[in-house]
Order: C-alpha cells, then sequence, then structure tokens
C-alpha cells in the first residue's frame, strides 16, 4: 500500500460513538480499516465489450497506461498511469469502457444475467451496474432500470447511452411503488445506503454518520429488499448489495428477509475475492444459519470500496 494518504484526513475528528461502533465491529481490525479508509482508492475500469474486446482496448492504452486484471471480473482492470482523470480519456467519452470500482463490479457477475432474461435493476443510477447487466445480457431481453429523482435519471441515461445499452427501458418511481407482480427472472437491489465501506472516495461520510441514520435507512432498505422478491419468479434470482459496511444495513436486512420467507435461499458467492466473515451474531442477535453465505468485503480486503453482497433464490 503505497499511494499517498487523503490530505484531509487529517482534519477528521472522529465521533465518540463511531469509534466505539467500529472497535466493537472489526476488533483488532479496527486501525488497519482506518488506514485503508483515508487513502485514495485504486483507479479502476470496466472494459464494455458491447463496443470494444478487452485485448483492443488495452493495445489503445498502452504504453501510457498499465492495466493489471481484476480476479474476479474479466473485463475489469486496476489502471494506472501518469493521469488521474481517466474520465476525460476520448475512450472513456466513446463508452469503451466505464470507470467503476473493482468492489462494484461484483453484484452483477453474482446475478449473472444471462440474454434473453427480464431482469430488474430498481436502483439503477449512475448506470455502472446496469451498464454492466446489459453487456452480459449482449442486449438481449429487457432490463427494466429504475430511479426516482430526474437528476439521476438523466445522469443514467446518458451513461447507459454512451455504453451502447440498447434493451433498457429507463422508469422513474419510487421502487416500493413496483406492483408486485413476479415477472423478473432477476432482480437487483443496490440499496441506497450510509456508504460506509467508500470513505476513501467521499470523507464527508465520516462526518455525517450517525446511528439515527442507519436505523431508517435499515428500514427502507428491508422493504426495498422485500419488494424486489415479491417481484422474482419462482425460481429467480434477486441480489441485494451495499457499499456499506454496517451490519444493520446488510446481514440484519438479509435476516429480516429469511424470517418472513424461510423458504428463500441465500446461495453462497464463488468469485476470486478476498473476504471477511458476515457477521452471524450483532449485539446479541444471532442471524439465520444462511447469513453465512453473503459475501462481505472490508476496503483492506482487497483495497478496494467496502461492499456487501448476498443472492437469495426464489422457490
Amino acid at each position: 500500500m503505497q499511494r499517498e494518504i487523503n490530505p484531509k484526513a487529517g482534519e477528521i475528528v472522529l465521533k465518540r460513538s463511531f469509534k466505539e461502533h467500529y472497535k466493537e465491529l472489526l476488533g483488532d481490525k479496527y486501525e488497519e480499516f482506518l488506514r485503508y479508509s483515508f487513502i485514495y482508492p485504486r483507479q479502476s475500469i470496466r472494459v464494455n465489450t458491447l463496443k470494444i474486446s478487452t485485448a483492443e482496448l488495452r493495445k489503445r492504452l498502452a504504453p501510457e497506461w498499465k492495466l493489471t486484471p481484476i480476479p474476479w471480473c474479466r473485463e475489469g482492470f486496476w489502471i494506472e498511469g501518469k493521469r488521474r482523470d481517466i474520465g476525460n480519456l476520448p475512450e472513456h467519452v466513446l463508452g469503451y469502457f466505464y470507470v467503476q470500482d473493482a468492489s462494484s463490479m461484483i453484484p452483477p457477475i453474482v446475478m449473472a444475467p444471462q440474454p434473453g432474461d427480464i431482469v430488474l435493476d430498481m436502483a439503477a443510477a449512475p448506470g455502472s451496474k446496469a451498464g454492466q447487466i446489459a453487456q452480459y445480457m449482449q442486449n438481449k431481453g429487457i432490463l427494466v432500470a429504475n430511479d426516482w429523482k430526474p437528476d439521476r435519471i438523466a445522469v443514467l441515461g446518458i451513461n447507459l447511452q454512451r455504453c451502447g445499452a440498447s434493451n433498457v427501458v429507463i422508469t422513474q418511481m419510487n421502487a416500493l411503488a413496483f406492483r408486485e407482480t413476479p415477472v423478473f427472472d432477476k432482480v437487483l437491489i443496490d440499496a441506497p445506503c450510509s456508504g460506509t465501506g467508500t470513505i476513501r472516495k467521499s470523507l464527508k461520510t465520516v462526518l455525517i454518520w450517525n446511528p439515527g441514520m442507519l436505523r431508517r435507512l435499515a428500514s427502507t432498505q428491508a422493504k426495498l429488499l422485500r419488494k424486489a422478491y415479491m417481484l422474482a419468479k419462482p425460481g429467480g434470482t434477486i441480489v441485494y448489495s451495499t457499499c456499506s459496511v454496517e451490519p444493520e444495513e446488510n446481514e440484519l436486512v438479509v435476516n429480516s428477509l429469511l424470517e418472513e420467507f424461510p423458504n428463500a435461499e441465500v446461495s453462497p458467492v464463488n468469485i476470486k475475492v478476498h473476504s471477511s466473515e458476515p457477521v452471524l451474531t450483532y449485539r446479541d442477535v444471532p442471524m439465520h444459519r444462511q447469513i453465512a453465505n453473503a459475501l462481505r468485503l472490508y476496503p483492506q480486503d482487497n483495497d478496494t470500496e467496502g461492499f456487501f453482497v448476498a443472492k437469495i433464490l426464489k422457490p
């Protein structure tokens, strides 16, 4: 780990409640978590194979840029060069690649959408995962990409258009208002969250963190996951993910679904990634045994953003 520490990190005064909470959660990994949270993130990209092959993009970017394969995503690469403004490269403007954190690439991989599927991305903006899903579907089938704020819809539309995603229907509505008709083969709910896995990208996350916020978010997240489950066909797949490392927003949310739908199955996530153990008991609350199959990532596990992913199968 040789990248520099964000100079603004020294100005951050951690709340006592934050320190107590994370020391309880992380134990002897607490200091390492902070260290990784305050260094600049590794830049990573996902090649958009709807427009270009990985081999051709690597050829275009060499020799100015060094691309290192991301083990769990065949189209993903960490990228290093003399500049950091990779979003200004012509290849990005043309939609040949998408700037995306390496951990953010995991939910569509876990979902494994196929050409011809009917898929819903319930909270799709700004479009990184929706574009990745369309890419895996090879623009065949139907992808409903939903979000609820006009400014987010605008960004979503621009990004999907740039990536050449042509099998997408964009909708603007509160995802909780979807009629509970089980029509989707696969549903992704990348839930709005506290973002505590993304401190290295946004230091203000530490400043706005508070337990009350977690409770409010968790309540909404549980409703969104339940809605996703109701929208999936029997035999369908629901992927729940957040860029949070909070048990309230992750294991406890999935646990609430399993309590209501005991026949649901949390399937193991088998990808080449270093992970931490899911939280199986939190503040004396035992989790369902299937929670052990979820994927929990701290920033220090792979030098990425922190992330949580659960793959749920509907009988």
